[in-house]
Parts: structure tokens; sequence; C-alpha cells
């Protein structure tokens, strides 16, 4: 059972999904707009193309004619997934959700107008002047998001009237694609945030991992940790919202549900259709299988029993601190002389400040204290230096 799979964005967490397709006897081809991304180091092929290039997408995709699609980021000419369906290629999860989620607009209507689901309050913006007004309709402090953009950026926090104007210049300044528009939302006083990885299945239950706990800067997560802690009430909150969200957008994979954990339980925050970059705890070994296999297993069509927490384990990301340099790593030895630890560096070919270039992961057994296992992470991540 052979089939070509065509990944759209090369970046780590493509690299561990092209890893598990490879295990699996299929072929991958990778794709970004660089050489030498994290993904294409592993893949049999690789093709490098701007993806919000639509005729560039046709032309490899008729070049390729693949039997699956899996978009791994938002900044892609979703719309011609539908037609990519038509021919009869698999867009995984589906093309629905490719395109609802790589637009904050539709995944948080459909979350809160069409499903009911528990969100912040929110207006959206396509001018400064809509932009001031609709802040101080929603009231102050609070969270502004370009309605496309990865890895946090343009995101901010409004918090005092000075703040408007260079709220609005930074989202604008991180939108990707054609969307220049903005969500403005209530600020939530949560006491954590969760990530629910959500499996669904061609032929099989939906399926739920241990919640995972993260930490935010810039709006990209810094460390994670598996399980977190939740009450059962809220945890099964959790999974009824993720499986009404994932059901209307409907298709086979691991999704990345996040959540906000109040004193008035649990809100809705966002959606990925693919592995979440907090997952990667996963490859601590915490469950039975890693994020990246379940993904493989489940847009294969291939069945998953059970998924069962082994240990607990958490993440802690190694980061650049300076733009457009070739990566030297130093640490790396001093690190791994630490029992229950391993290291990933991604292979990234160039460096921008604040990059995502490597993580660590520690674990223990499922007795071991979270928190101290947590910080073990952070404090390892801080030797690694990428020079």
């Amino acid at each position: 059972m052979q089939k070509k799979v065509m990944l759209l964005g090369s970046g780590e967490l493509g690299k561990e999904v092209v890893i598990a397709l490879q295990r699996l006897g299929q072929h991958v081809i990778a794709v970004d707009s660089y050489e030498g991304a994290p993904a294409m180091q592993v893949a049999h092929q690789f093709e490098v193309i701007n993806m919000l290039d639509g005729d560039a997408l046709d032309k490899i995709v008729a070049k390729h004619k693949p039997d699956l699609i899996v978009p791994e980021i938002e900044a892609i000419r979703t719309e011609r997934f539908y037609d990519y369906e038509k021919q009869g290629i698999t867009v995984v999860p589906s093309a629905k959700a490719a395109n609802f989620t790589m637009n904050r607009k539709a995944i948080r209507d459909l979350a809160s107008k069409e499903l009911g689901l528990r969100t912040a309050n929110y207006l959206y913006a396509t001018t400064l002047e809509d932009f001031t007004k609709a802040v101080r309709t929603i009231g102050i402090p609070c969270v502004v998001k370009p309605l496309m953009s990865s890895s946090g950026k343009g995101q901010s926090v409004v918090k005092s009237e000075s703040d408007i104007e260079n709220s609005w210049n930074y989202a604008m300044e991180g939108s990707r694609g054609d969307y220049k528009e903005v969500i403005i939302e209530e600020f939530i006083k949560f006491n954590s945030e969760i990530t629910l990885l959500t499996v669904t299945q061609h032929s099989g239950n939906t399926l739920f991992c241990p919640p995972i706990g993260h930490r935010q800067e810039r709006g990209d997560y810094q460390e994670s940790w598996q399980p977190c802690a939740i009450s059962d009430v809220d945890l099964k909150d959790a999974q009824d919202m993720a499986a009404k969200v994932t059901k209307a957008l409907t298709g086979a994979g691991i999704w990345g549900v996040e959540f906000f954990l109040t004193d008035k339980g649990v809100y809705f925050s966002e959606l990925s259709p693919r592995p979440h970059d907090t997952g990667m705890v996963t490859l601590a070994g915490t469950q039975n299988w890693s994020e990246f296999e379940l993904h493989a297993r489940a847009i294969l069509g291939l069945p998953i029993a059970e998924i069962i927490l082994e240990r607990n384990g958490a993440s802690a990301v190694i980061l650049a601190h300076e733009d457009n340099k070739v990566p030297v790593y130093s640490g790396i030895e001093e690190v791994l002389k630490n029992k229950n630890t391993d290291i990933r560096i991604f292979g990234k070919p160039f460096t921008r400040k604040y990059r995502r270039m490597g993580v660590i992961l520690t674990y223990g057994n499922t007795n071991a204290d979270v928190q101290a296992v947590k910080e073990k992470a952070i404090s390892l991540a801080s030797l690694v230096k990428v020079n």
C-alpha cells in the first residue's frame, strides 16, 4: 500500500511526518519556499515554490500526481484544494478544513456562531479606524491577531490606548497572504492553556491524546508538558468541543485544538488541522505513538486502536537570537550527560531572531513530577547555544 504523498510546508513538524510516513512505506515529496528545508532533507523528492502562487501549485500537483496532499502550514493557496479533491486527490484532512483553519475568521465563526462553542468575544477590522473602534468595543486589554499568520507573527496585546496604532501596524506586518484583516479578541483571564491533540479516523472512533500544557511568548510556544493538570469536567467539555469542530470540518488526521482553562470553564481558542508544535513533547515517548505517527496512520486509513500515556514528559525550544546566520550549535554534549533526556536539532539552514532551531525533550515515568520534568527541560535548553 504505497501512496505518493505531497507535503506542503517542510518545517520541523513536516520532517517528523515524513519519517513516520516512510516507516510505513510511503513515497513523499516535500515542498517549501526555500531549498534545504528540514523535511526536504529526509523526503524522496522536493520542490521549491511559492505556495501562495496558485499556478505554481497546480504545476507541481500535475507533475507528481500525488495520492494525498498534506498541508503543514497555513500560507498556501488553499482554495485550489477543492479542485484537487475533484481530481480524486485526498487533501488532509480535507479541503474544507484547510480553507477554514487557514483563516481565523472562518474557524472562529464556525466555532462560535455555527457550533455554539464557548469562545472569547471578538470583532474584525480591515482599517485602523475600524480597528480602533473594535478595540474600544471589546475593551482594553484585548488580544490582536492577523487573520492569517504563523508562529505567532503579528500577535500582540493592547494594554492601553497608546498601544492601538502599534498593534495595528504589527498585525499588518505579520499578516501572510492576501488577508489584511485582524481579529480583536476579549482578553480571557485564563489559568492555563492546553492543546488537546484529537485524532479523527476514516473508519473508527475519534480519539484524544492526554492533554498538553504549554506556555507562549510572542505568540509562539516555548515549552510544553504532558499530561497537564485539568479537571475531569473541563477535560470532558474540551473533548466534546474538539469532537464537534473536527466533525464539522471533516476528514482524517491529527488536529491540535487549543483551549483556555478558566475559573468559568473551558474556552475554545484555536485549531490546526495537522500536528501541533506543542505536541513535540510526544517525541519524548509520552504516548504509545507520537503525534506524527498518529497523523501518518490516520491519513493512510490505518487503524488506531487506542492512545495510552506511557511517560510524563516535557519539551523546551532552542531559539536563535540573530538573523541570517548558518547555525553552529554548542552545549549538546552537556545536555546529553543527563538521564531521561533527548534533543532534536531541526536542520534549518539559516537563523532568524527567535526562530525555533531545536527542542529539548525530558521525561520520567507516569509518577514523575511533571513540574520538575518541565523545569529540567527549560534548564537544559538554556545550555544549547546557536552561534
